[in-house]
Order: C-alpha cells, then sequence, then structure tokens
C-alpha cells in the first residue's frame, strides 16, 4: 500500500506537473526552433510574442463572458484561443514587414537579427505591460478537477490523494494535437515541404522557384499560432503575468538547444528534458521516501535539492553544459 501511495505522490507532484509543462515548453520551443531554423536567427521576443497572444486571449475571453458566452465544463479561453491566434500573427506580420524584411533585403549577419529581436522584445513588452497591466491574471474557468482528491481517496482508500486538474489534461491535449497538425502540415503540403527545403538550402530553393516571402510569411504565423496556444496553456495552467514570459525565454531557449537547435523533433524532447530536470530537482523527495523507506530510516530533512525560486537555473546550468559538450543538441540540429 505504502508503495501505491508513493507512485500516486510521485504522479501528483512529478510526474504530471513535469509532463503538462514539459508540453508547455514543447511548443514554445517549436516557435524558437522554427524561426531559427528558416529565418536563421535566435528570436529573443518569442516570449513576449507568447505574452501578447495570451494577453490577447484574455481580452477576448473577458468580453465573451461579459456577453453571457462561456464553453461549459472547459475553459472560455479556448473558444478565444483563435482570436488570439490572429491578433498575434498581425502583429508578427507586421513586425516583420516594420522590422525584419529590411535586414534580409540587406543580408544582414545573424548577430544584428538577434539583437534587433532583442529591441522588438523590449517594445513588446512594454507593450504588454501597457495592454494587460503587470499583476497576475486568472482567466480559468469552467470545472477547476478532472479528478478531485477527495474522489480519489473515496474511490481508492488510499491515504496518498491524487488530484487532476483540467488544464493539466487540456495541455497534454492540446499540445498533441497542435504538434500532430504542425508535423502533418511540414511533412504532408506543399507550403511545408516548401520551408524544409527553404531550411535545408535557401540558395537551392530559391533555383527551383520557391517563393521565400510567402516562406516567410507561412512562417511567422505557424510561429503565432504555436506562441499564442503555449502561452495561453501555460496561463490557464499557472496564472498570467506578462513579465513571467520573460523569464520563460530561459528555459524555452534551453529547451531548443538541448534538442537541437533547427530541429522541431529536437524541441519536443528538450521541452520535456527541461521541464523534468526542473520538477525533479526542486520536488521535496520526502512525502515519497517516508513512504518507501521504514521508519527508522524516515528522511528528516525535505530532501530537496534546490528552491523552487531557483528553477530556471537548472535550465540554465543543463543550457551551458549541452554548449560545451554538444552544441548541435540530442538531435543534432544546426550548432550555435
Amino acid at each position: 500500500m505504502d508503495i501505491l501511495n508513493a507512485f500516486v505522490a510521485l504522479l501528483n507532484f512529478v510526474v504530471i506537473p513535469g509532463a503538462t509543462y514539459g508540453a508547455q515548453l514543447a511548443l514554445g520551443a517549436l516557435g524558437v526552433t522554427l524561426v531559427y531554423g528558416i529565418l536563421r536567427f535566435s528570436n529573443f521576443a518569442h516570449g513576449d510574442t507568447m505574452a501578447f497572444g495570451t494577453a490577447a486571449t484574455i481580452l477576448v475571453t473577458w468580453g465573451l463572458t461579459a456577453a453571457g458566452i462561456t464553453f461549459g465544463p472547459l475553459p472560455t479561453a479556448l473558444l478565444a484561443l483563435p482570436f488570439g491566434i490572429a491578433a498575434t500573427i498581425a502583429l508578427l506580420l507586421g513586425t516583420d514587414r516594420l522590422v525584419y524584411r529590411f535586414y534580409r533585403r540587406v543580408k544582414a549577419a545573424p548577430v544584428i537579427f538577434v539583437m534587433v529581436s532583442m529591441g522588438v522584445m523590449f517594445v513588446m513588452n512594454g507593450l504588454n505591460r501597457f495592454i494587460i497591466g503587470v499583476g497576475d491574471i486568472n482567466f480559468v474557468d469552467g470545472e477547476r478537477f478532472l479528478i478531485t482528491a477527495k474522489g480519489f481517496r473515496d474511490a481508492t482508500g488510499l491515504a496518498e490523494p491524487l488530484a487532476l486538474r483540467m488544464t493539466q489534461v487540456i495541455t497534454l491535449v492540446t499540445a498533441a494535437i497542435a504538434v500532430a497538425l504542425l508535423f502533418w502540415f511540414l511533412n504532408r503540403t506543399r507550403t511545408g515541404k516548401s520551408m524544409r527545403a527553404f531550411s535545408d538550402n535557401e540558395d537551392l530553393a530559391l533555383l527551383s522557384g520557391i517563393n521565400p516571402d510567402h516562406v516567410v510569411r507561412v512562417t511567422w504565423m505557424i510561429v503565432a499560432a504555436l506562441a499564442t496556444t503555449a502561452g495561453v496553456l501555460y496561463g490557464l495552467d499557472k496564472s498570467f503575468k506578462a513579465f513571467t514570459y520573460f523569464q520563460l525565454l530561459l528555459p524555452i531557449f534551453a529547451s531548443a538547444v538541448v534538442g537541437g537547435l533547427g530541429n522541431p523533433v529536437g524541441a519536443i524532447a528538450g521541452g520535456f528534458v527541461i521541464a523534468f530536470s526542473e520538477v525533479t530537482v526542486t520536488y521535496a523527495w520526502k512525502k515519497v521516501a517516508t513512504y518507501l523507506l521504514p521508519e527508522s530510516l524516515a528522511p528528516e530533512g525535505l530532501m530537496q535539492l534546490m528552491g523552487t525560486d531557483y528553477k530556471f537555473a537548472v535550465s540554465f546550468a543543463i543550457l551551458v553544459v549541452v554548449l560545451l559538450i554538444r552544441p548541435t543538441g540530442i538531435f543534432k540540429g544546426k550548432s550555435v
């Protein structure tokens, strides 16, 4: 029975939160890796792009709920998500037209694009704070739990409860659908194949008649959809605060680099590697150890390697180690 209790505790505090957070990081890292693989620069404005898309979704969510429109047991934000994606697409296409296109025409070096993206990041950061404010916003409605702690205890008789939030299930399902649609698009459609060809060899793609402007536009549209979806899922699972998404830039970039920058499969794998690393290092293992060990060996301390306030240090450490040992990442993306 104690083994089952330990397993439930592990599910409750490590496996489910890690998988949920990993799915959110994977979607964010996919956007970063698409920009790097196709447009050939590291987009430091990606975190604030996620924040903008989430803020737009929140505003539409408020409008829908004020009009009496909800999504039943599911969060109304899911109904507002397409509008948030549309707003983010407009923002990114406008930014590309006003800013990035000039540097593409003059064939600026990648480091120039990185510096420009940092400028865009600060502008977006200020825009987000102006639009939505700086406080924490909880925009979850509908059913909160799919499995409640009390219901699980009553059904199983175990001492350790399992609580499964609706937002965690929504995150995993939505992320799986988004990833499946992305890979279908890249591998099955003519535009997706053009994007892959443009990423592999730009000169040869141009000789083949591929329109680079069309590839750029579609890339930004996909990045907008991924960034907004990742941002909304993260906000639903936790809460929305504009500055938090700026901080998320580190684990998102770490996910992309660890998996292999420019490799979509690597971005997904890297997201889960970073997420589970952060969760396992910052989790207090005392409860699990107490269930598994004899009472005489039960730990007195929390058995926590690092406080949750320092979880981003885990991402940074992994990022540094990968850059030093294997800069192409797990799946051999483009070297950084």
